[in-house]
């Protein structure tokens, strides 16, 4: 780890810097992305399409609707599209507190912070989302009283909310990786909580997805399944492991 000391200001302006150049990546792909806007929609709206009844479809409530709903399809897309080079920016921030060593994973964490991110998103699209809206719409339109209405907002607010939800809970490992690198845990600490950790996964399904028990368990047992996952791996790549490196570090430090 570095000796040099930067002030407070110095670390202030290279987070400024550093989001300047995550917002502008996200800036240009989400004008890239919304030349597709369209389609992209079609895309994620798939799902509760073919589980809406025969004859039915979304719809707009607002003339504004539909523009709008294009304007925060593009920024999505936009947001996964640049998410390598988001978790590279938060990288090199923290780099400059890192032993020599260590930030020798820079490639190998944005790599597998965006596969672990746009896995967790694939997930929740591809499995849980024809499920979860098949549920939800078939216990309102249950009784034959009521008829399912749409809108193609409302819709992308909440597929949009479920897709973020998932690509999070996805990273869990990658998180563990780097505080057990830091040693602020280990394997042994993680398995003593494994209790709160299941806690923790429910009120993150609760928070997180719709009032159903499909959708909360489905963000649910990814998350503890991952967790166990961070287990493995911080008793693999933990600060035990990286003592004697940081030992060598130090020494040819002095």
């Amino acid at each position: 780890m570095s000796d040099d000391r930067m002030p407070l200001t110095s670390h202030l302006e290279e987070l400024r810097r550093k989001l300047i150049i995550a917002g502008v990546s996200w800036l240009v792909a989400f004008l890239a992305c919304y030349a597709f806007a369209e389609p992209l929609f079609d895309l994620i709206a798939s799902p509760v399409r073919s589980a809406l009844p025969e004859g039915t479809s979304l719809v707009f409530i607002t003339a504004t609707e539909p523009f709008f709903t294009y304007l925060k399809i593009g920024a999505l897309a936009g947001l996964l599209v640049s998410m390598p080079v988001i978790f590279w920016q938060i990288w090199s921030f923290v780099a400059p507190g890192l032993y020599q060593h260590e930030k020798r994973y820079i490639v190998p964490f944005v790599l597998a912070s965006t596969l672990c991110f746009a896995t967790g998103a694939f997930f929740g699209y591809q499995y849980v989302f024809p499920m979860a809206f098949k549920v939800l719409i078939e216990f309102g339109t249950g009784s034959g009283e009521l008829n399912a209405m749409l809108s193609m907002g409302s819709y992308l607010s909440l597929s949009s909310k479920l897709l973020l939800a998932f690509g999070l809970v996805f990273e869990l490992p990658v998180v563990i990786f780097f505080l057990a690198r830091m040693g602020i845990v280990d394997h042994k600490m993680l398995a003593r909580n494994r209790k709160f950790a299941l806690l923790a996964a429910f009120l993150t399904g609760a928070m997180l997805t719709p009032p159903d028990v499909f959708s909360q368990t489905a963000l649910a047992v990814p998350f503890i399944v991952l967790y166990e996952i961070g287990i493995i791996v911080a008793r693999i790549f933990g600060k035990r492991r990286a003592t004697a490196d940081e030992s060598a570090d130090l020494s040819s430090a002095e």
